[in-house]
């Protein structure tokens, strides 16, 4: 379904009274009226018109994070997130060997699991006692962790990947990141259409925009994309330490539009990993993680230190770039704060999820955004509980950041959580998921908020607003937790143009 001009009949936008009728024009919004009734039409070329007959209309959902070409190989992977051991991770190793054994020469990669809570540990040598016994143990197994800064290998994905002889097999931080480059290889080709397959899956849930920090060339890859015809999504390209020099030497300050695009690529932000992550007890920390033992590391693990993060910082400013910081503990919290004042870069701290108190109103004050991740604080409730015992009251701190005055942002950090803005929505309304009763129910944010921060400033369209839209077969003000969760979603738009549609 696709027209110079297109009518939506009989849609709600929140803050109108009664049904209202939408006019697209040259991609914009032209017109907001109440609603007239189909009539016969005029001689002559008319719009295309689509009923909606009362479903709510969106501006488009954005992600603020994500890392699309892992998300669109975890669609492809081994699933074991739902493993409650390291046994049973195991167990569903061999059971997808017999029942889907990976082409010869490659490795089988699942991904998904979050030891935190597990009673036994992963080894190198539980998986290939399990290997063994299928007489299978030449199967190079590589299974990433659910937060994605560890994974598990057995000896022979050890022995492929340099690794040989490592103590246990569980490759934390930069052992696990020097390697997921050759673990993530596959030809170009074959990547290409499963990201574009997840692409077209995220129009489908009201996506029209996402900020990939994939650990790559992402400009690069995306004009590939693009010009191949993966056209669903707006895409914030980011940089990386590693792709610095050639992000300035391009010359795009972040914002910008990439030309060759189609106006669908602009620049990002440049992306830093200060510290690790909660499953993994890398997580910088204040406090040391319940039986890390003494010594630097029972703290967690600050991987960009103080000064080499102010210098990169400071690079990116004077090359127009936003910075983007990866902190997840309090004090790597704290320590991005600092690098943001000292340098005046501006950006955004990605996941504050654990945060001293007097570094709430930091973010306001710095002009900063929280780019949060709510269906992180359904999957970790448990391990924070145990790990972050005591500290939890300013864990996933939503409420407290609002209060602050804190600009918040949505996404998913797919694939550590599914790339559905709904998903987030519902973690961030109702803190709980699968009938448990919610979690610091506190720091729920009010609905409005929480679709605000996932569609660029505010959720309702208005005239003369670039015609990206979701439409909605329920009003979010009216649905229950599940139904926000699975929202049923009947079409999405980007400047005008249907990237997904069940209307008729």
């Amino acid at each position: 379904m696709m027209g110079e001009s297109v009518l939506l009949s009989g849609g709600r936008v929140a803050g109108l009274p009664g049904l209202v009728d939408l006019q697209l024009r040259a991609g914009r919004i032209a017109a907001i009226e109440p609603h007239r009734p189909p009539a016969t039409p005029p001689a002559g070329p008319r719009p295309e018109r689509v009923e909606l007959d009362g479903r709510t209309v969106l501006r488009g959902l954005r992600d603020g994070h994500v890392h699309f070409s892992q998300w669109a190989l975890a669609r492809q992977r081994l699933d074991v997130s739902a493993a409650p051991s390291a046994a049973a991770a195991a167990a569903l190793v061999v059971e997808r060997l017999c029942a889907q054994p990976p082409a010869a020469g490659t490795a089988l990669v699942g991904a998904g699991f979050r030891d935190g809570l597990w009673p036994d540990r992963p080894t190198a040598a539980l998986l290939d006692a399990a290997l063994r016994a299928e007489r299978a143990l030449d199967v190079p197994v590589v299974l990433v962790s659910g937060d994605w800064h560890c994974a598990w290998l057995n000896s022979a994905a050890l022995a492929r990947y340099g690794a040989a002889g490592h103590p246990t097999g569980l490759l934390r931080e930069g052992e696990w990141f020097a390697i997921s480059g050759a673990v993530s290889d596959v030809p170009t080709a074959l990547l290409d259409a499963w990201v574009d397959e997840a692409a077209r899956a995220a129009a489908a849930r009201g996506l029209v925009a996402i900020t990939d920090f994939e650990l790559a060339d992402n400009p690069s890859a995306w004009r590939r994309r693009i010009a191949a015809g993966t056209d669903v999504l707006r895409v914030a390209a980011s940089t990386w330490p590693a792709y610095l020099d050639l992000a300035i030497a391009a010359g795009h300050a972040t914002g910008d539009v990439l030309p060759g695009t189609g106006g669908l690529l602009t620049m990002g932000p440049l992306k830093v990993i200060s510290d690790g992550s909660l499953n993994t007890r890398t997580a910088y920390c204040h406090d040391a993680y319940p039986g890390l033992g003494p010594g630097p590391a029972a703290r967690g693990t600050l991987s960009v230190g103080p000064a080499e993060l102010r210098s990169l910082m400071s690079r990116a400013r004077e090359h127009g770039l936003t910075c983007a910081i990866h902190a997840i503990g309090d004090l790597a919290n704290t320590l991005a704060l600092d690098a943001f004042e000292a340098t005046g870069a501006r950006g955004s701290v990605e996941h504050a999820q654990l945060l001293v108190p007097a570094d709430l109103v930091r973010f306001a004050a710095l002009g900063l955004a929280a780019s949060i991740q709510p269906e992180h604080a359904m999957d970790d409730r448990d391990v924070a509980d145990r790990h972050w015992a005591g500290r939890t009251a300013r864990a996933f701190a939503y409420r407290d950041l609002l209060a602050a005055g804190a600009e918040l942002v949505l996404g998913s950090d797919a694939p550590v959580a599914p790339l559905d803005p709904w998903v987030a929505i519902a973690a961030a309304v109702h803190r709980a998921r699968g009938g448990r009763e919610p979690w610091h129910p506190e720091q729920v944010i009010p609905l409005e908020v929480a679709l605000a921060a996932s569609s660029g400033g505010r959720s309702a369209p208005a005239v003369g607003d670039v015609a990206d839209l979701a439409i909605v077969d329920v009003d979010p003000a009216a649905a229950d937790a599940r139904t926000l969760r699975a929202m049923p979603v009947s079409g999405t738009l980007l400047a005008g143009r249907w990237t997904w549609c069940t209307l008729e």
